[in-house]
């Protein structure tokens, strides 16, 4: 029996000396949503990439490489460095992508093995994407992208574009590379709120992306017979589960060991594991560095150490990619810049306080919807025609991409004013969301405030929080969906606010001011709520604008067609308009943006006062229905109560 035992203790110490020596292990290196933000920030003014004590800025991509050089050299097993989209469309850089695409080619500098496309990727729509990845085959090259979600419809003319340059820049549904012994299966796809927030990819669809990686998936374990399969997804994570796209990827396909999560621009400080997958993601705007050590021996993936990196002054940034991002910077004054007299570095004002944004009124919020109504009045109004006056402009917090901080400073760069709102591409081709106007009722401008009451919990997303100029309103959260305002006045800061009518029978049109791209939103939003929040953009005469680019602001009626008017330059423009206060120079922020002025009151009340106050449709058709429910649970019991009672009673005369 000894020596039974004794053999026994042998042959399991054999074998598991044997998976020992089978496992292999394998580091990623791994980033999401770098949004074109090539320098530390807040300000970039502060970015001292060589000086490790130098400043409080985080990110940089200068020193994300040094990050990468220093997991390769210490690590004795192989790295692979990915990226889960949206490596351009946040700053200035990105107005030179189609034409120099410099975030493909840093990428490659850096040593990243494969990358996705993000939602903001298609933001240069087909055409531009495709001059993107071309641009990078001739000036370097770019990394492996690798992108499984196109569907490329042949009865589509206007995509062979994009088909070609997939081909001719090795763009694949996924790669397989051998690094240690191991074959590692990597693919890219959408999530559905990706698609959602791609609308100048059309006519480019995308497929559905729990089939898309199962198929991608069946393919790595069956057919290539990888060890491990990696899925980078711009879908996201959430906190509520139902809402956590790559959460729900992991649960419904079996198979993948690690998902590298992009789009939501979450800081994860450990991986979510969800039925044997990892899922990781590394904050945005290359501010966090996730590096996951992995084992793989018979089959499994062990997780061995997870370390997310905070990308801050304490690392010092590699010279070489440094020197190619000021190379980018110079090209950028020079072909982009300087025919409007500005530079990226320019000081252009200065604050005394930080302007950030939030899910709720906020400084910058108010700054930038400002700045539009400001700009369309500038450029097309009338002062003896009242009714050419723009009274309401709208932003939405989706587009505002980062605060604008005071620093060690105290100045404000074309740069770091730019990057709170660099989004979009306008009508003709050339980067920079379009202003437009158009009229609405004030029942409708009412409306398009119930996104923010409404629309935004309903989605679960902070990115349809709506700032606003020339009106200030109040609404009551515990209020019916689609009903939830209970008050507006409209004017402004300076002359003074008064209520606005916004019942149907007030036949006075305002007119209303936005960018293109929210401008559709308000537009399409009707259909998504049932028809409750229908607004429809009108003319001065009321009649209804089916093409929303007819509505183009000019900024230049002189010469001929319409120039287009550009938020980011008005943006720069109504900051240069700002009074110089000492006397330097330089235009100094209003005392009005260093606090909250009032335009959105969020006043919760549960009374029936505060419940039925000037109730509309949403809420007296709430109402209905519940009458008709008390009526069936109570009523209905009472009169079949009393008509039993009345039968027998009947019975008892008879």
């Amino acid at each position: 029996m000894k020596l039974m035992r004794y053999v026994t203790a042998a042959i399991v110490l054999l074998f598991s000396l044997n998976a020992f020596a089978a496992e292999k292990l394998i580091t990623i290196v791994h980033t999401n949503d770098l949004h074109s933000h090539f320098q530390g920030f807040p300000p970039e003014i502060d970015y001292r990439p060589f000086d490790t004590v130098g400043d409080k800025t985080l990110g940089g991509w200068a020193r994300v490489a040094s990050v990468i050089s220093d997991v390769r050299q210490k690590r004795d097993n192989p790295v692979l460095v990915l990226d889960a989209g949206d490596f351009s469309m946040g700053g200035l850089f990105h107005m030179l992508t189609r034409e120099e695409a410099f975030e493909l080619r840093l990428l490659k500098a850096m040593g990243y093995d494969a990358v996705t496309l993000g939602n903001h990727e298609f933001d240069f729509k087909p055409a531009g994407l495709a001059a993107m990845l071309r641009a990078a085959k001739a000036n370097g090259g770019l990394p492996q992208v690798v992108f499984a979600s196109a569907v490329f419809d042949p009865s589509k003319p206007e995509l062979k574009t994009l088909r070609e340059a997939f081909a001719e820049a090795d763009v694949r549904p996924y790669v397989v590379l051998s690094r240690g012994g191991l074959k590692i299966g990597i693919f890219g796809l959408f999530g559905k709120s990706a698609m959602e927030f791609s609308p100048f990819a059309k006519p480019l669809t995308f497929s559905d992306p729990i089939k898309t990686a199962a198929e991608m998936t069946r393919i790595l374990r069956d057919e290539e017979k990888v060890d491990l399969v990696i899925c980078l997804s711009h879908g996201g994570v959430h906190p509520d589960p139902k809402h956590s796209e790559d959460e729900i990827l992991a649960k419904e396909v079996k198979g993948i060991d690690v998902i590298i999560s992009g789009h939501t621009h979450t800081k994860l400080d450990r991986p979510i594991v969800v039925g044997g997958t990892i899922i990781v993601q590394a904050w945005c705007y290359a501010r966090q560095v996730g590096i996951l050590d992995l084992a793989v021996a018979q089959g499994r993936v062990k997780l061995i150490n997870y370390k997310p990196v905070v990308i801050d002054s304490a690392i010092r940034a590699d010279a070489g990619i440094h020197d190619m991002i000021e190379s980018f910077k110079h090209r950028l004054d020079l072909e982009f810049l300087s025919p409007m007299q500005l530079s990226y570095d320019q000081v252009i004002a200065e604050t005394g306080w930080d302007l950030r944004i939030a899910a709720e009124e906020s400084p910058l919020g108010n700054l930038l919807a400002d700045s539009i109504r400001w700009a369309v009045n500038r450029a097309d109004a009338d002062p003896d025609d009242p009714q050419s006056i723009v009274r309401v402009a709208v932003e939405s917090n989706g587009l505002i991409r980062d605060d604008l901080i005071k620093g060690m400073t105290g100045k404000i760069t074309v740069g770091d004013l730019v990057r709170t709102f660099p989004m979009g591409i306008g009508m003709d081709d050339t980067m920079g969301y379009p202003l437009i106007s158009f009229y609405l009722y004030g029942y409708e401008i009412k409306r398009a405030m119930e996104i923010l009451t409404s629309v935004r919990p309903l989605k679960h997303n902070d990115d349809y929080y709506l700032q606003v100029s020339g009106i200030k309103f109040v609404y009551n959260p515990r209020r019916m969906f689609f009903d939830r305002v209970t008050s507006i006045e409209i004017g402004s800061d300076e002359e003074g606010y008064r209520p606005l009518d916004y019942s149907k029978s007030n036949k006075e049109l305002y007119r209303v001011a936005a960018n293109l791209y929210n401008a559709t939103f308000l537009k399409m939003v009707g259909r998504f709520t049932f028809s409750f929040l229908e607004i429809i953009p009108k003319d001065r005469r009321g009649q209804p604008i089916d093409d929303l680019p007819q509505a183009l602001v000019d900024a230049d009626k002189t010469k001929p067609g319409v120039q287009e008017l550009k938020q980011w330059l008005c943006l720069i423009d109504y900051v240069r308009s700002f009074k110089d206060l000492d006397g330097n120079g330089l235009p100094y922020m209003p005392e009005k943006y260093s606090g909250l002025l009032g335009r959105i009151v969020e006043k919760p009340g549960l009374c029936p006062a505060d419940l039925l106050s000037k109730a509309e449709k949403p809420t007296l058709i709430a109402l209905a229905v519940i009458c008709v429910i008390v009526f069936v649970l109570i009523g209905c019991p009472v009169l079949i109560v009393r008509n039993t009672k009345k039968k027998k009673r009947n019975r008892t005369k008879f």
